[in-house]
């Protein structure tokens, strides 16, 4: 079972001096980090402009995957966890900062807050954005993480638990996130 953590970046220049060969194929393509196998893939684009002869835009694609199970995450987005796949990816993320929300359907702070914790998933590329629907096919794992009120924001760092911000509360979220990105 493998988890994705997805990074794609927009197009961008070539670097100062390709292989002799000059072609994308050449440049280097993967290499191994101790959280898992990272993967890098370049693309080269061939664009034509009627007012140019011809223009070469490259474009890079950025693929890293822990082993864990089989969900795929993307780095800049929240992923929806449930009771099944919340475990395994913490445990996937390694030390990169874990941030949790848990929220209901029906709650209206947390309707306010998703699109602020969005951007701060668009924002924060090195941390890990989930959130948990804390509905009855996932009230085992809320117990355990002991919610008591929505939303509720869990920071996690090495598997464990470090911070909790109750509440829609965004700056307090960003300044606990902050705290326990720089420790």
């Amino acid at each position: 079972m493998a988890l994705q953590i997805h990074h794609v970046r927009r197009p961008i220049s070539p670097p100062p001096s390709p292989s002799p060969a000059g072609s994308p194929s050449s440049w280097p393509t993967n290499y191994s980090t101790g959280s898992g196998e990272v993967q890098r893939s370049f693309k080269l684009v061939k664009t034509m402009s009627s007012k140019t002869a011809r223009k070469s835009r490259y474009s890079v694609t950025v693929r890293s995957s822990l082993e864990t199970s089989g969900t795929a995450v993307v780095v800049g987005q929240v992923t929806e966890v449930d009771k099944d796949t919340f475990w395994p990816i913490v445990n996937a993320a390694g030390d990169k900062t874990v941030v949790l929300d848990m929220y209901t359907q029906w709650c209206g702070p947390c309707k306010i807050i998703a699109p602020k914790y969005q951007e701060l998933a668009e924002k924060h590329l090195d941390v890990v954005f989930l959130k948990l629907d804390c509905n009855q096919e996932n009230k085992p794992l809320a117990k355990e993480l002991g919610i008591k009120v929505v939303p509720t924001f869990k920071i996690l760092h090495h598997g464990k638990i470090v911070k909790e911000v109750t509440g829609a509360k965004l700056d307090k979220l960003v300044a606990a996130m902050e705290e326990v990105r720089s420790s």
